[in-house]
């Protein structure tokens, strides 16, 4: 394990939490190749991080980085947020880029926007070939940090009817994948005009993502 990228890590999580200190830490939105729409929910992210800040007293920057999933700017986030409908290629240097950063501490939340399930159960294979994912239990403290989901996902929007389902990877005995299916927590955290979510499926999205953002930096 490379030292800087840990210690590039640790200084990020100080920004996160220590008093006095003005600059925010940031989110990543992954950008990937393949043909799939990454920027599917522009307003997504941008919307749970200001959720998080009034509600968990947090500071994040406002404006998530756009990363591509090869690119060393990757160790410059604790966590990065992959969503979409279709496709996902990754190269051999953006597998290798991707397990050193996952390796180092970083995390990555993938919310299915419906259709991405195959490819990125295929294209995570590569990244970890030993791993599967597993299903997370609804005890897991990914489900009870600020808000306590007894149940696991909410289920904001249907597509097969199926029940939601949180999925993930274990490296080390550590949590360095989330993995949303059948929920899509992005669309949840999406402006209110872009879907016609009630207040109440919404409120649960924020709350499940800002559940998240909370576990990665309590980890």
């Amino acid at each position: 394990m490379n030292r800087t990228f840990v210690f590039g890590f640790l200084f990020c999580w100080m920004l996160f939490s220590v008093p006095g200190i003005s600059q925010p830490v940031k989110l990543g939105l992954l950008k990937y190749n393949g043909g799939g729409d990454w920027y599917a929910n522009p307003t997504s992210l941008p919307n749970l991080i200001k959720f998080c800040n009034k509600n968990l007293n947090t500071n994040i920057n406002p404006e998530p980085a756009t990363i591509e999933v090869g690119s060393r700017e990757l160790f410059n986030v604790p966590m990065v947020h992959m969503t979409g409908h279709g496709n996902v290629v990754f190269s051999p240097t953006e597998v290798s880029n991707l397990r050193q950063y996952l390796e180092s501490g970083g995390f990555l939340h993938i919310d299915d926007n419906y259709g991405l399930d195959v490819y990125i159960r295929r294209e995570m294979k590569k990244v970890f070939p030993e791993l599967d994912f597993i299903l997370i239990p609804y005890d897991h403290p990914i489900y009870r940090q600020n808000y306590t989901f007894t149940n696991g996902l909410p289920k904001i929007h249907e597509h097969d009817n199926k029940p939601p389902q949180g999925f993930g990877l274990i490296y080390k005995k550590r949590l360095v994948c989330f993995y949303t299916y059948e929920c899509d927590l992005g669309d949840g955290w999406e402006d209110p005009e872009v879907h016609n979510d009630s207040e109440a499926a919404r409120t649960k999205a924020l709350q499940m993502g800002a559940n998240i953002v909370s576990y990665v930096f309590n980890q």
